[in-house]
C-alpha cells in the first residue's frame, strides 16, 4: 500500500505548483521525508540479533534449477520493472497533461485525476498478494506482464479520456508486477542469503531508476510521449521473455494438501 503515497504526491504536487510555485513542490516533500526518517530512527523496533544469526529456515527450489539462473531472472526482472515504474511515475503527470490538453489544462485537476489512477491502481498489489497464495507464480507473473505490454502499446495510439482509462489499466499492471521479485526471494532464497539478495535487488532497482529518470527528458524532447510509451511497451516485452525463463513453480498448496517435491539449499549442495 506504499504506492498510495504516490497518489498523494500527485495531488500535493498539482496544488503546490498551482498555488505556491514549483520550488515548493520540491521543498515540502523534502522536509516531510526528513521528518519521516527521524521518526523511523526514533520509533522503529530494534532487533536483538542480525538476521543471519537467527534460526534459519530453508527455502525451497524446484528440482534441477540453479541459483545462478534464478538470480539472473530476478536481476533482469527487477531492472525492467524498475525502469517501467520510474518511466511511468516520473512522466505520468506531463503525459496525462499532454493527452488531455484539448480537454483539461488545470494542473490541480490533472493532479487529482492522476492521484485517482495511482490510488486505484495500487490496490492491484493487494489482489496480486492474494493470488500469489493460489496461483503458480510464473503463470501469474507472465499474465500480468503480457497485459502490461498490450496496454502500453494501445495507450501509445490514443488520447483523451480513452488514454486516461488505459493509463489506469497499465499502471495497475505496473504496480501489480512489483511484488513478484520479493515473492521469488522469499520462496527460493535461504534466510542466510536473503538480506544480500534483497540488497542486490535494491541496488539494481535504484540504478535502473536513475537511468529511467535520465532518459525521459531527451527521449520525450526528441521523439515525444508516443515514443516513450513505445519504449515502455518494448521493456514489457523484454520482461516477458525474461520471466519465461523463470522455473515452473507449483500452485501453492492449501492446508492439508500433500507437499510438492521441492529441493532445499542443503540438498542442492
Amino acid at each position: 500500500m506504499g504506492n498510495l503515497g504516490v497518489a498523494g504526491a500527485a495531488v500535493a504536487t498539482g496544488f503546490l505548483v498551482k498555488y505556491f510555485g514549483w520550488r515548493m513542490a520540491f521543498l515540502v516533500p523534502g522536509v516531510v521525508s526528513i521528518g519521516c526518517g527521524v521518526l523511523f530512527a526514533l520509533l522503529a523496533t530494534r532487533e536483538a540479533a542480525p538476521p543471519a544469526k537467527k534460526k534459519q529456515s530453508q527455502a525451497a527450489m524446484p528440482a534441477g534449477v540453479s541459483m545462478a539462473r534464478l538470480l539472473f531472472v530476478m536481476t533482469m526482472a527487477a531492472t525492467s520493472g524498475s525502469l517501467l515504474f520510474n518511466f511511468s511515475t516520473n512522466s505520468n503527470y506531463e503525459l496525462l497533461a499532454d493527452r488531455l490538453r484539448a480537454i483539461l489544462q488545470d494542473p490541480a485537476r490533472i493532479g487529482l485525476l492522476l492521484a485517482a489512477v495511482y490510488a486505484l491502481a495500487s490496490l492491484t498489489q493487494l489482489a496480486v498478494g492474494h493470488l500469489l497464495d493460489r496461483v503458480a507464480l510464473k503463470t501469474l507473473y507472465l499474465g500480468i506482464v503480457a497485459a502490461q505490454a498490450v496496454l502500453l502499446a494501445l495507450a501509445a495510439a490514443v488520447d483523451g479520456w480513452v488514454f486516461y482509462l488505459l493509463q489506469f489499466l497499465f499502471m495497475a499492471t505496473i504496480f501489480g508486477a512489483i511484488p513478484f521479485t520479493d515473492a521469488m526471494i522469499v520462496r527460493f532464497v535461504d534466510d542466510g542469503m536473503r538480506s544480500r539478495v534483497s540488497g542486490m535487488r535494491l541496488a539494481v532497482s535504484f540504478g535502473a531508476s536513475s537511468v529511467a529518470v535520465w532518459l525521459i527528458g531527451p527521449l520525450v524532447k526528441q521523439a515525444g510521449f508516443t515514443a516513450l510509451l513505445g519504449v515502455m511497451a518494448a521493456t514489457s516485452v523484454v520482461t516477458l521473455l525474461v520471466v519465461s525463463r523463470l522455473p515452473a513453480t507449483p500452485v501453492p498448496r492449501r492446508a492439508g494438501a500433500e507437499p510438492e517435491p521441492l529441493v532445499t539449499a542443503q540438498q542442492r549442495s
